[in-house]
């Protein structure tokens, strides 16, 4: 039923409607090291401060999953790919649902590239994936990036049809990038009518226009944002996981979350 699909997507966002995800599922697949050496300091800092939910691996869910008890997850449940491999690179799914509610997870993720060489088998595996999902009444979010990892392709046209492929396919949350552009994004909010979060990107080196970003997407429309290097990548996890909190749940501007860094 609707009604239990949308009590666990509560656990993923706030009474305003609005969540931060730090995205913790980039080891599975890439470097690391140094800043995930110690994976549970990390997670203990970023839910002291305030995170809504994580959106992690299996391993890390299994392993840490006390750490997490009082937080909202979602499961990745594709992948098949790393950072040693040139070239183009094809996602499969890895895990299954049940897989996730075993492990106790309130959501699960995976990836949806229209527009790749291999788009059928992101697109394929969300649909299974969706309709999987629904018989167990829980939410899906679906990372929808026209082209892949291309920037190029993400014009802000690009973006609202993925999105909406990624809704039309089952999807209940899209995780998706922000053209940077408030009237375009606001007509993609309209258009998709779920919530969007918007995903941090590469690690900045300046706070202050990550910052400005982020407030931008939300005053367009954006659910939250989904966030990873950003966060665990920075000097305290902590204090950044504060600071987003305050820009996303407090309204708090671009100045008062770079003081709460300081």
């Amino acid at each position: 039923m609707e009604i239990f699909t949308m009590k666990r997507i509560r656990r993923l966002f706030r009474q305003d409607g609005r969540s931060l995800i730090v995205a913790m599922d980039h080891g599975s697949a890439m470097n690391v090291f140094p800043d995930l050496s110690d994976t549970p300091s990390v997670l203990r800092a970023i839910v002291k401060n305030g995170a809504d939910t994580v959106l992690t691996s299996f391993g890390i869910l299994k392993n840490y999953w006390r750490i997490l008890e009082d937080t909202g997850v979602i499961l990745r449940l594709d992948g098949g790919i790393t950072s040693f491999k040139e070239g183009g690179k094809r996602y499969s799914q890895l895990f299954t649902v049940e897989d996730a509610l075993r492990l106790g997870a309130d959501a699960v993720g995976c990836m949806g590239l229209p527009g790749c060489d291999f788009e059928n088998d992101t697109l394929s595996y969300l649909s299974g994936i969706c309709s999987e999902a629904h018989q167990w009444n829980v939410p899906v979010l679906a990372e929808m990036l026209p082209g892949g990892f291309n920037r190029s392709a993400h014009t802000p046209t690009n973006l609202a049809v993925a999105a909406r492929i990624g809704v039309e396919l089952g999807a209940d949350i899209i995780k998706t990038d922000y053209p940077e552009n408030p009237d375009a994004f606001k007509e993609m909010v309209a258009g998709i009518d779920k919530p969007i979060v918007v995903l941090g990107g590469v690690k900045s080196d300046h706070t202050e226009e990550f910052f400005e970003t982020i407030r931008s997407a939300l005053d367009a429309g954006a659910s939250g944002i989904a966030v990873g290097r950003n966060i665990w990548g920075y000097r305290e996890p902590g204090k950044m996981t504060a600071a987003l909190c305050a820009i996303i749940h407090d309204e708090a501007p671009v100045e008062k979350a770079l003081r709460i860094l300081k």
